[in-house]
């Protein structure tokens, strides 16, 4: 079997086909441009392998993924211009008749990082998945199961407490200003710094900015999911951050229930260059066709 793969990004699309054991066989990357342009790359890339089985689409989003909607399968009121009210899974599906699983980028990537937990022989029951990017989102997996019925979790949106230092700093979300993706995205250091985050040195003050806010994420994690890890991704993230990111963590939780150690409890993603959507989609895409061909014995 042959399974393909799309985790689709604000700045890029990784197209991959992997196998039955979720190894990659072949991939690439697309620059996110216009619905189009993008879109018919997709499709122009998987149209190579004439034996795919099914596929799994982690979009970033907003998206529709209740089944019973007109919309499903839509990326709906995003902030990401002109893809508002695209029909993703309508445009792949014209083009592919097999099974194809929709979720959100970060959904992927949290189940990709469950599945690993799997192969590792350290199964968890419970995490929580937060991609700190271009957005930031959280995808929760509690056994096995997604977590959200009306919608996907919106917690790249919750608002937070501002840090005493960053008080002047608007917040780039224009819906919320002052919620955790308006504070803690990656392009808010090109408006407190003036570059990229990857170009900001670790003994910058906002670096103790960026990790108060994402603790408090880790924090309001903790208290409404009490997951056994929470798993901090994307392209802001590397263990510097996550370093910083537990000392702020244990100061603001002082230990009000028992996690755990933080080594374990707030970590890196174990899916190398935060792959785990990648891995995430081959596996949802093997339970998507296995969901749609199960033979029923009356």
């Amino acid at each position: 079997m042959k399974f393909g793969s799309i985790e689709a990004g604000g700045t890029k699309f990784v197209c991959a086909v992997g196998n039955e054991n979720y190894e990659i066989l072949d991939s690439v990357r697309i620059p996110t441009t216009t619905p189009d342009e993008t879109l018919s790359k997709c499709i122009e890339y998987f149209k190579k392998f004439d034996d795919l089985t099914a596929m799994s689409i982690a979009s970033f989003g907003p998206i529709e993924v209740r089944t019973d909607s007109p919309k499903y399968g839509y990326i709906t009121d995003t902030p990401k211009p002109n893809w508002s009210n695209t029909n993703f899974l309508g445009t792949m599906k014209k083009h592919f008749d097999i099974p194809i699983f929709w979720t959100t980028d970060v959904n992927g990537s949290a189940y990709g990082e469950y599945i690993t937990s799997i192969r590792n022989h350290n199964p968890l029951q419970t995490l929580v998945y937060y991609t700190f990017g271009t957005g930031v989102g959280a995808g929760i997996i509690n056994e096995g199961s997604f977590i959200g019925s009306l919608g996907h979790p919106e917690a790249g949106h919750i608002y937070l407490k501002r840090h005493p230092d960053d008080l002047d700093f608007k917040g780039l979300c224009p819906y919320h200003h002052s919620c955790l993706e308006g504070l803690a995205a990656g392009p808010t250091f090109d408006v407190r710094c003036g570059k990229k985050g990857k170009d900001v040195p670790m003994d910058d003050p906002v670096w103790d900015i960026m990790a108060y806010y994402i603790a408090q994420a880790v924090m309001q994690a903790t208290l409404f999911i009490r997951p056994q890890k929470v798993i901090l991704g994307g392209g802001v993230i590397s263990e510097p951050v996550i370093k910083k990111v537990r000392e702020q963590f244990k100061e603001m939780f002082n230990d009000y229930v028992e996690v755990g150690d933080l080594d374990y409890y707030i970590t890196m993603p174990a899916c190398e260059d935060n792959g785990s959507a990648t891995i995430g989609n081959f596996a949802l895409a093997s339970r998507q066709y296995y969901k749609e061909n199960i033979v029923k014995i009356d």
